[in-house]
Parts: structure tokens; sequence; C-alpha cells
């Protein structure tokens, strides 16, 4: 199992030039989790996609049930201290914290593309090339 965040969820529902390396990914770990922020901040990116007319309410509404499909028995809520104790030692939002914090309460890593989480919290985030590529 590995914790994901919310570009890499995108990546996966919606085309893009990384579609490769998250294939890649899920071939090496299917089994994906999430906190339960990824919703919102899902449903975010969605609304850019639809107010740039890339991309119909219908199909959001699809990808965001692809997504939640992917994540079923996956979504977990977080405890204030496990988030906030991340805050007080990066300088990483309390949003992407809550993604680090779940990989550290699961015993396992955050797969993402978040420079400042890659670099701050560097034995529990790994980069999605990395992950993808690792023999």
């Amino acid at each position: 199992m590995i914790v994901v965040d919310t570009n890499i969820l995108v990546y996966r529902w919606l085309p893009s030039a990384r579609t490769a390396d998250v294939e890649a990914l899920i071939q090496r770990d299917p089994e994906w989790a999430a906190p339960l922020l990824w919703r919102s901040e899902f449903r975010n990116v969605l609304a850019g996609y639809i107010r740039a007319g890339r991309l119909s309410p219908a199909d959001a509404e699809r990808a965001t049930r692809h997504a939640a499909g992917c994540l079923l028995g996956g979504e977990h809520a977080l405890a204030d201290h496990a988030v906030l104790d991340l805050v007080a030692r990066t300088r990483c939002t309390a949003y992407d914290c809550e993604y680090a914090a779940l990989a550290k309460s699961l015993g396992t890593c955050l797969v993402t593309e978040d420079k400042a989480l890659l670099t701050a919290l560097p034995k529990v985030c790994r980069s999605l090339s990395d992950m993808a590529h690792r023999s």
C-alpha cells in the first residue's frame, strides 16, 4: 500500500504526460490510500479543467467516481496532532502534511511530485518517477 496525493490521482484519471508513470506505479503497487482531503482537492483541480473548457461536468463526475473507486477502503481521517506535528517540523502546508502524516501512520510512503514535501520529508515521500521506475 502507498499513499498518493491529489496530483497522482489527477495524473491517473485525466490524460497527461505523466499517465505512463502512473500506470507503472499501479503495476508496482495497486493499493492506494489518501486522506479524506483528496476529494476537495480533486474537485478543485476538476473545477479548473471545467472552467478552461477541457472537461465537461459529466466527465469530471466520472473521473471523481473512478478515483473514489480506486481509493475504496483507502480513505482515512487523521488525528490533528499527527498533521500539526509535521506542520511544526516543516514549512509545508497543513494540506500537504495530511498526506505525509497518513503515510507515516500507515507505515508506508507518500508518492508525490510536491518538491517541498520531497525535500522536507525524504524518509516518508517518494517521487512518482522514482517509484514508477524502481527496479
